[in-house]
């Protein structure tokens, strides 16, 4: 004969019990968070800022650099000077991206790698990732966008000038100046009275990182206000 006690002494856990075990879980759960919630915010930090000096490496670094489709461009400097004051106009404005390239070695006219934009491929093996910055009327932008990895910036340059205190201060948009305020700034490059352009570069963030979109009638650099993160860099000549 089975013995019913054994039925009786088997039973699951209370209300009181539930409600105690789901109270410690909450306190351990909200002891983990206080202890790595800081180290993964930090982590995401490290990322923005490693992803901000790459982009406003690739920017300072292409400012000076001629290509095969430069035109009317003798040196770096004066490529910078143009592109520095004619960043905030609509047709030129800078755009800061990644893509990825072909790791063939070809090239494109202007000396920059072809846009690798196969559905498959592996990286290191097919394509790598390249930063670059291009003015919105280059040709090539459509190709690039079309292997485009990540996000697309439009970067705001503005020239840094001396005010009665001696501290630099951003400028007037699309002007390049004196930074000292003596005498005139200069028409051009060759006019500019100093050997360095100071400047601060505004990284914005675009909501749309199609070739249609920066294309069309709503992408307006003028009415970007609100950087992601901004920089502080200078041209040599």
């Amino acid at each position: 004969m089975k013995n019913p006690n054994i039925f009786k002494s088997r039973r699951g856990f209370t209300l009181m019990e539930t409600v105690i075990a789901i109270g410690v879980l909450a306190l351990l759960l909200t002891g983990f968070l206080a202890v790595f919630a800081p180290a993964t915010a930090g982590i995401r930090k490290a990322i923005g800022v490693q992803e901000a000096d790459r982009l406003a490496f690739a920017l300072q670094k292409e400012l000076v650099q001629l290509r095969g489709n430069s035109q009317g461009q003798d040196t770096g400097f004066e490529k910078a000077y143009e592109w520095i004051k004619d960043s905030t106009n609509n047709n030129t404005a800078l755009l800061v991206y990644q893509y990825r390239s072909q790791v063939d070695g070809a090239l494109r006219s202007d000396g920059t790698p072809t846009p690798f934009t196969g559905a498959d491929g592996i990286a290191g093996e097919d394509f790598v990732i390249q930063p670059m910055v291009r003015q919105k009327s280059d040709p090539e932008l459509e190709n690039d966008l079309k292997a485009l990895e990540g996000r697309v910036y439009a970067a705001k340059l503005v020239q840094l000038v001396f005010n009665n205190n001696g501290e630099l201060e951003r400028g007037q948009e699309g002007q390049i100046k004196s930074p000292t305020g003596e005498g005139s700034g200069g028409s051009d490059a060759d006019s500019y009275p100093e050997a360095v352009i100071a400047f601060a570069a505004e990284f914005h963030l675009l909501p749309n990182s199609s070739y249609n979109y920066i294309n069309g009638q709503k992408f307006k650099v003028a009415e970007l206000d609100s950087p992601v993160f901004t920089r502080n860099l200078a041209v040599r000549r």
